[in-house]
């Protein structure tokens, strides 16, 4: 079986097993890339997440030997929550991005993946392969535009005229030589409605994101956000979709025809107080199978009172008290304390000046005399009028 024949065979089998989208690409070096990345670590803008190697990040040679060919995969999520949970007052709810929505994601095309290589197997006994998601080394990104499954949008998305960019991405290298596709015409042209719409002012520029105040970033993160951030995260629990949902090309993209990737409207949209008395093992069997648990409870707790105090939350404020007095994490119990001074304003003063008094960690006395200082000075100014 020559490349092309086993080009077509792969992209036959792809649509059984679940795969939107399978395109190739060689496997020579990304070099301009690897200028782009160099150009992003200089001025700050990594997130700290990728790969630190940036010839692992863009040498396909050096993952596989003889690599020739990249096989480039695309699977399409859903984008609507049907029968989604209201909110209200003192029900409030948090939501996980649509990437998170469903299966994790990283399994789902891991499944996908073995199965391809088991078939490049059968078809070509010996061929070395080696499959990755974004947790790899290379940049799925960059090698999804290669190959022509979308191209690179003003948000830093891969957008498919089909699909949009509402797209899990993953890749194989091997050492079979396959016809590679053609990438496609960038489309964004003046549109800049993302970069417009991003809450932090993330993209900094058409196709350069600063991953540091990225919203999908930060949500992930597990120190104290600065302030700024913390009441830019409106209601997010994990990620952000918002210069997604601006995007022309998402209008009327909701893919339902893969079962394990559709989202359970309560477990995507949880009510937020549950959230912050919810022990490991709770947390890890309510969120477990979403990919916006990787990182623990901790995130999704700092993001829940961030939300809590969007929503000026005053049902909340037993939780919340509950969690400054007795939390075991220090900054826990400072954030907490932050979002008792937000929501209950200045007549909580006393109870602030109460904690300060018996907690001396550094980071609730940072954020208790920061609320006492505002406080202080909005007094001095309405005593000045008198």
């Amino acid at each position: 079986m020559d490349g092309v024949q086993l080009k077509l065979a792969l992209q036959e089998y792809a649509a059984e097993i679940g795969i939107d989208e399978l395109k190739i690409t060689t496997a020579d070096p990304f070099l301009v890339l690897k200028r782009r990345l160099q150009a992003q670590q200089e001025k700050g803008f990594a997130s700290g997440f990728e790969e630190p190697d940036l010839d692992l990040r863009t040498t396909p040679s050096l993952l596989v030997e003889d690599a020739a060919s990249i096989i480039a995969i695309a699977v399409a999520y859903p984008s609507t929550l049907k029968h989604a949970p209201r909110g209200k007052e003192g029900e409030r709810r948090g939501i996980f991005c649509r990437s998170s929505w469903g299966l994790d994601y990283h399994q789902a095309l891991r499944q996908r993946l073995t199965l391809l290589e088991e078939k490049i197997q059968e078809l070509s006994p010996g061929a070395r392969t080696r499959s990755m998601v974004d947790t790899g080394e290379l940049v799925d990104r960059a090698v999804a535009e290669r190959a022509g499954i979308g191209f690179s949008g003003k948000n830093c998305s891969i957008i498919s005229e089909e699909h949009g960019s509402y797209l899990y991405l993953g890749e194989l290298i091997t050492d079979l030589v396959l016809p590679p596709d053609q990438p496609v015409e960038e489309l964004c042209g003046t549109c800049n409605k993302c970069i417009d719409a991003c809450p932090t002012d993330a993209l900094v520029e058409p196709g350069v994101i600063d991953a540091k105040r990225c919203i999908s970033f930060l949500t992930q993160t597990k120190t104290l956000l600065p302030e700024p951030f913390r009441m830019a995260l409106g209601n997010r629990l994990y990620g952000c979709d918002t210069c997604q949902q601006v995007c022309p090309y998402n209008r009327k993209k909701n893919a339902t025809h893969h079962a394990e990737l559709q989202p359970d409207p309560e477990q995507v949209k949880p009510l937020l107080v549950p959230l912050l008395s919810m022990s490991n093992r709770e947390f890890k069997s309510r969120f477990g199978t979403l990919s916006g648990a990787w990182r623990g409870k901790k995130p999704i707790q700092r993001n829940a009172i961030c939300a809590l105090v969007h929503y000026r939350d005053k049902s909340a404020m037993d939780a919340l008290r509950l969690m400054t007095e007795s939390d075991a994490r220090e900054d826990m119990r400072a954030l907490a304390l932050w979002a008792v001074g937000r929501i209950g304003g200045i007549e909580e003063k006393s109870y602030i000046e109460s904690r300060l008094a018996t907690d001396v960690a550094v980071d609730v006395q940072t954020e208790g005399q920061r609320l006492l200082e505002e406080w202080g000075e909005a007094d001095a100014i309405s005593t000045a009028h008198l």
